[in-house]
Order: C-alpha cells, then structure tokens, then sequence
C-alpha cells in the first residue's frame, strides 16, 4: 500500500534536509518544504525573548554553516523579525508546553 503521509508533514519532510546530528544538510529549494525546516529552525528561539545577533548566528550554525540565509529566511517568512540588531520569534508552530 502506498505511504498516505502528506509530503509536507514535518515527520516527512526533516529527516529529509537533517542529518541524524541535527545539521541541515541541504536548504530546501521547494517553498513549502523550506518552511517545514524554518518551522523547526523557529522553535530554537523562546517565545518572548529578544535575542542580539550574535545569539541568533550561534543558534543557527549549530544547523548550517551559511547561517546568514537561514537567518535572511526566517526574517523575510516572518519566523523572525529584527530592528536595531535585536531579533525575536514572531511566528512558527507553537506548543502548548511553549506558552
């Protein structure tokens, strides 16, 4: 029987661009499937916590070593946002155990 799983679920898609590390071995090129690993990319950062950039770099390198694109894409999807060299979680999926 073929997998019924949607292509986009997140059990799908990040085993597919992590490593068993953790590392993102690859940026997604598909839209949709960049967002499921941003989505994941986004749960490092704590809901109400502002957090300078060099945080924000160390964060992300732990994943990929271009952690300017990540960082770029997590702004411009809206799982970030950044003024003044500060930047905060402003969206992304949220757990019950985050709030």
């Amino acid at each position: 029987m073929p997998d019924q799983r949607d292509p986009l679920d997140p059990a799908v898609v990040l085993p597919r661009f992590l490593s068993a590390e953790g590392r993102l071995m690859d940026i997604p090129r598909k839209h949709a499937k960049l967002l499921v690993v941003l989505d994941r990319l986004a749960q490092e950062f704590e809901l109400g916590v502002t957090y300078p950039e060099r945080e924000v770099v160390a964060r992300l390198t732990r994943f990929h070593d271009d952690h300017a694109a990540l960082r770029r894409y997590l702004v411009d999807e809206g799982f970030l946002t950044r003024e003044d060299g500060v930047y905060w979680r402003t969206g992304g999926t949220v757990r019950l155990d985050d709030v």
